[in-house]
């Protein structure tokens, strides 16, 4: 894999954990601030952030494979 390659994967994992970190903020907005109110929207944002968070972590591991094919 090429240098440029393994930088364009890295930027893919880091945008793809700010993502997921924003959706965690959301979550934790809605728990101290909206609940139990707001329960009804719970459900729907915790699978948003599980997604997210899994986007994050697939985008890590397939990082991780390329830098150790390439080293």
């Amino acid at each position: 894999m090429t240098p440029e390659e393994l930088k364009k994967l890295d930027k893919e994992m880091r945008k793809a954990k700010r993502i997921a970190g924003e959706w965690a903020m959301q979550l934790h907005d809605l728990v101290e601030d909206g609940l139990p109110g707001e329960y009804q929207k719970l459900p729907e944002m915790a699978q948003s952030t599980y997604e997210a968070c899994k986007a994050w972590d697939d985008a890590r591991k397939q990082l991780e494979a390329a830098e150790q094919e390439t080293a």
